[in-house]
């Protein structure tokens, strides 16, 4: 790729629709391989991602076509270096707490989110 392009996946599902959560995952890591600076601002529903375990919930898929979202976001984080950013208002009604907040994971206001709209395209489910 001749230029380093960026990329904000803004995510609002989660126990809901687990298929499209993984889809957007699927998505994110096959564009690490062509060198995409990446992140994920968790909003809604998709903010219980950040809790530890949770993503572990989401086993059931409408399709067998994804990897599990576990597995998905341990990729994504631990291998690939991808930034998670949960939404501040969202926190509370997800049951996020400094405590029980994945690796890798830190909570930013509305704004931030403006703000990376401003540098990056976005990419939301």
């Amino acid at each position: 790729m001749a230029e380093n392009r960026k990329f904000v996946f803004v995510l609002t599902s989660s126990h809901d629709r687990p298929d499209v959560v993984a889809g957007a995952m699927q998505l994110a890591t096959n564009m690490a391989a062509f060198d995409a600076d990446l992140c994920f601002f968790l909003m809604d529903k998709a903010a219980m991602l950040a809790r530890k375990g949770f993503a572990e919930t989401l086993v059931w898929q409408t399709r067998d076509q994804f990897s599990p979202v576990a597995d998905l976001m341990k990729t994504l984080i631990d291998e690939l270096g991808v930034k998670f950013y949960v939404c501040a208002s969202c926190v509370k009604h997800a049951g996020v707490t400094p405590e029980n907040m994945i690796e890798g994971a830190e909570v930013k206001p509305g704004s931030f989110l403006g703000e990376m709209l401003m540098e990056r395209q976005s990419l939301t489910f």
